[in-house]
Parts: structure tokens; C-alpha cells; sequence
């Protein structure tokens, strides 16, 4: 059975996951990691990694010298996941209703009903709004 197209196979050894620009700087390209991956000790400063680069929304990359095609930067923060991104997450507590708390990049929350602490679950991203989503298990 091949991967249906616009799904990505996310490895298991997946250290940390975040959206960043590649910008030109003398004569190579630069990807930024965020400091929050390196102090929550996902990655360290002198390692060597694996990087993927995905295309947003499954939209072919701008072409690097047409600047009129690049969406200008949001002064507010956006929310590290999509509708529809499949993630691991572990439960680290449990809210008011009773639902599974996942924490992510940034601090952000992501809501997974029926879930216990301290499971590790993949998910399906169902609901983004600005400071929390909701996802439900799959697999």
C-alpha cells in the first residue's frame, strides 16, 4: 500500500518539529532552529541532525529570487500545528473535563480527549484556534 500523496511518514525518532524561513547568508542558506528546542533539551547546539523540509500547505516553494510571492511575517505567533497534521505527543496532565493535556512548541496545548498522563499517543490534529488545539488518538 503506497502513502496516499500530500501525507508525510513522520519517523519515530522525530526530536522536535517547528516552521522556520531559509534566508541567504553570504554563500550558503540558513535554517534557524528556535531556541526552545535546544533548552527543552530536544537538540544541542554542536549536533548534527537529519532536516526535512516540507512545503506549507503542500504548495510548491516560492521561487527564492521572486520576493512578491512571500508572505510578509505575522507579528503574532502562530499556532505550531494544522488541521489535519498527524503528531506524537505524550500526555503530561489532565484539564477540568477530564481530557488528556499535550504540551508542544511554545507551551502550546493541544486537548486529547480520552487520554491519560503520562501516555504517549498519536494523534490527528481535528481543531486549531490561537492558543490551544484539539486532537484525537489514531493508530
Amino acid at each position: 500500500m503506497s502513502p496516499r500523496e500530500g501525507t508525510v511518514e513522520i519517523s519515530r525518532r522525530l526530536l522536535c518539529l517547528f516552521s522556520a524561513e531559509v534566508r541567504a547568508e553570504d554563500d550558503r542558506y540558513v535554517v534557524e532552529v528556535p531556541r526552545r528546542e535546544v533548552e527543552t533539551g530536544a537538540v544541542e547546539a554542536d549536533g548534527t541532525y537529519r532536516v526535512a523540509l516540507i512545503a506549507r500547505d503542500g504548495a510548491a516553494p516560492a521561487d527564492a529570487g521572486d520576493e512578491s510571492t512571500s508572505a510578509p511575517p505575522s507579528d503574532e505567533p502562530q499556532p505550531p500545528v494544522e488541521i489535519g497534521e498527524v503528531r506524537y505527543v505524550e500526555i503530561e496532565d489532565i484539564g477540568k473535563q477530564g481530557d488528556g493535556i499535550a504540551r508542544v512548541e511554545r507551551g502550546y496545548v493541544i486537548i486529547v480527549p480520552d487520554t491519560e498522563v503520562g501516555e504517549q499517543v498519536k494523534i490527528e490534529v481535528r481543531e486549531v484556534k490561537s492558543n490551544f488545539a484539539v486532537g484525537d488518538v489514531v493508530g
